[in-house]
Order: structure tokens, then sequence, then C-alpha cells
């Protein structure tokens, strides 16, 4: 962001630079910029814009959290829509958990803030007439207010059985208490929701219990995943590495949770503390915050030093654990489980769904796979395995392309990233040789 920054002012451009990061942490692009937004932009759209046009600007707005009443339409027509796999309607700001390691509670609140159901669904409107028939709704936790979630989904379901061209797929965020509920539960499916984010984070419960990460202790987390699968719902995990209580058996302890878990897509991190979360005050404190730019060097870094183990071990050990993850007769197995697994659709999908015929989708579909298993016979094989799999539950086509698409994401990354290691890596020496903490 700063080399970018600082390219576009050597040029002779007025650089602007805003959202989380500059809000939480203004000091760090402040001598980057020309104009410096901290805050949500809705309170302070209308005198910026008008600056703007004027030429005569501020060097810095400031804006506090924004009813989402205020918050416009916004201009999907004016967006490349051909360039994108979904749509996206933000139906609500800040979430009322308190995970040590989050900074969206750091910038958006704890109290949660939405916008009228009127508004999610025009929103939505757009979109369709547009084309889109895959909907990203980013929320920060979207089940985690009961009452008002199930409000949005009986508008959402609704509105869903009453598309004349198709149903719309939907995917979100939420966590994992929402299990718990059956009523819920059922709306979602019946909505059209088919994938959600939750944030397992670990199975370690003394790591969730010191994140406070306190909605996932207690509880069989693979029980509770399968309740997503069983209302025709796949779900996404997060994974992370790193806590204090991690030791050198947490990388097998993360493998075994997932090749449990009908769960084919784990997004893959070590524990890095965010500025301005009680995690960075926590690691400040103690002394252990790195700030040398080693912690910016590759996506699995952190700017903590760990407890049990060192920098250097828990990236050789997220390295075999990202690579065993994602050995293709490993993924294999995982999505063949989410098949096997998954319940019926209970919404609009029963009949069959139609992706948006957008040049993307066309590009990506077929040719996603095809990218895929030209990589080698052990990619052939895999997506051998999983399309015979389909053909019992053909109804999981949606969540199983899903998957792809995230796989697809994945390899790219970590072949990028020179994480990827062909046929799979030996377990580092000293998940084996050292004493397990």
């Amino acid at each position: 962001l700063l080399e970018v920054a600082d390219k576009f002012r050597e040029l002779g451009k007025t650089v602007i630079i805003g959202g989380p990061n500059a809000s939480l942490d203004p000091e760090a692009v402040r001598d980057h910029c020309d104009i410096l937004l901290m805050g949500e932009l809705e309170d302070m759209a209308k005198k910026f814009f008008a600056d703007l046009e004027s030429g005569d600007w501020q060097k810095e707005y400031v804006a506090m959290k924004p009813d989402l009443d205020t918050s416009p339409l916004p201009r999907f027509d004016l967006y490349p829509n051909d360039r994108a796999l979904s749509g996206c309607v933000q139906t609500s700001r800040g979430c009322p958990f308190a995970c040590e390691f989050c900074d969206v509670i750091q910038y958006l609140g704890q109290k949660q803030r939405h916008k009228s159901v009127e508004q999610i669904i025009a929103e939505l409107d757009m979109l369709y007439d547009i084309g889109y028939r895959a909907v990203f709704l980013a929320d920060d936790n979207f089940t985690v207010y009961r009452k008002r979630a199930k409000e949005v989904l009986l508008a959402l379901r609704e509105w869903n059985n009453n598309r004349p061209l198709g149903p719309v797929a939907f995917h979100t965020q939420g966590s994992i208490d929402a299990a718990r509920d059956p009523e819920i539960m059922q709306l979602c499916g019946e909505a059209g929701l088919v994938r959600v984010f939750i944030g397992i984070e670990t199975p370690n419960e003394e790591s969730l219990k010191e994140s406070l990460k306190r909605q996932n202790v207690g509880i069989d987390l693979i029980k509770e995943m399968q309740v997503f699968l069983d209302h025709g719902i796949s779900g996404t995990a997060g994974m992370i590495v790193g806590f204090d209580h991690d030791g050198y058996d947490i990388f097998q302890r993360q493998y075994d949770f997932a090749m449990a878990n009908p769960v084919p897509i784990f997004t893959l991190g070590a524990l890095v503390a965010p500025v301005s979360t009680p995690l960075y005050d926590r690691m400040e404190k103690a002394g252990r915050l790195v700030k040398d730019g080693s912690e910016t060097q590759g996506v699995w870094n952190t700017n903590i030093n760990p407890v049990l183990m060192s920098r250097e071990e828990m990236a050789e050990g997220l390295r075999w654990l990202g690579n065993s993850l994602y050995h293709p007769d490993h993924f294999a197995t995982r999505v063949v489980n989410m098949i096997q697994k998954m319940g019926p659709q209970l919404g609009p999908f029963k009949a069959g769904y139609k992706p948006h015929k957008m040049r993307a989708v066309e590009a990506q579909g077929s040719g996603v796979i095809r990218k895929i298993i030209s990589k080698g016979p052990a990619e052939k094989r895999m997506w051998k395995t999983i399309s015979e799999a389909l053909r019992e539950n053909p109804e999981a086509g949606v969540m199983v392309m899903n998957s792809m698409f995230s796989y697809a994401q994945i390899r790219c990354l970590y072949d990028a990233e020179g994480f990827w290691a062909e046929g799979g890596l030996e377990a580092p020496t000293f998940m084996s040789t050292k004493a397990v903490v």
C-alpha cells in the first residue's frame, strides 16, 4: 500500500487513503497520502466530495459511526460486473463478541448497526437486474442477533422464491452458535444460504479461552458444523495457529480436526496482533511484538513472538499444515465428506440453480476445473473422485463448485509464495522430536 501510494505521489497524483487500517493506525499512513480519511464514509461523504469537487480539501477527515439508514444505494451499474463472480450487500456492521485478536470490533464497534430490510431488498433488486445470481452478505456476524437475523431471512426467503429468472445463492459470515437455534437454521436454508464462513480458529480449548472466543468453548465443533450441512449449507472455517497455549502438537491437531470435518476449505494463518486490539496491547506490554519489518514478509508471517515455539518453527509448521490440508487426496476426502453428509436443499435450490452467465463465470466454471486437473495426475484423480461422489448428490453442486474455486485460489497463492511442495511435505522434525507441551 505505502509503496503504491508513494509511487503515485511521485507522479504528481493526489493520493487518498482510508478504511480500517488508516482509521486504526493513522500514523502508519499519514505521511504517504495527501488526504487521510478516518472512520466510516457516510457521515463525511457530503463535505468530502464537495471539497474534492472544489479543489479545496482538508488533509484529514474524521467521522463517527453512522446510522446505516444514511448509507446510499451503491451504484452497482458503474462497476465492471463482467469481472465479478459474486455481488455484495452489507446488511450490518459490527459484532458484539470480544475476540482478543479481532480489529473489526475496534473499527466498527461491538454494538451492531443494521440496514433496513427495505434497503437490503432494494440493493438485491439492483444486483439481480444486472444479472448476479450469487451475493455475499457482507456482515461481520450475520446470525448473532437472532430476532434481527430472522427478520432479514424471512424477507430473503420471500424475495428469492419470487425471482422470475431463478434464485440467488447467498453466502455470509456467522458464528458456530447459530447451530443451536433450529429456527434460524431452517430459515437460512429456506432463504437460499449455501455457504457460511465460521471462525473455528482451533480445537485447543485453552487457546479459545485465552483469546476470549467464548462462543466456541465447551461445544462439539464437528457436530455443530454438521448442523449447517443438515440444512443444505456448506461451511468454510477459519483456522489460526500461534496462540500462547499452542505447543508443537498443534499442527497435527489442526490437521486431524480438519480431516474429521465435512469442511473442504479452511483459511489458514498465524495469529497476528492488529494495531488497536487487546492482543496488540498485551503483546506490546510483554515485549513480544515484532516491528523490524520481517512481520510483513509473507502471507503466513506474524508480528508476535510465540511462547511455545519460535517464529521460524511456526512458519515451517504452517507450511506443512497447508500442504497437508490441500494435498489433492486430502482435499478430495473432505469434499466427498461434505457431499455425502449434505442434507437436502430447503429453499429455492430444490428446483436447481443456474449461475449468472457473465464472462467471468463462463470463463471460470469449466476453465478452473481444467486448470486444476492440468496440474498433474493427483489433481486429475482428485476431480474424478469428487465428480463421482457428486453424481450421488447433485444438489451439492453449487457448494462443490464454490470449494473448487477456493481451492484454485489457494493453490495459486501457495505457488506464488513458494509455499507449495509438489507431492506434499514430510512433517518437520520438531513436531515429533520435541516434547509436546
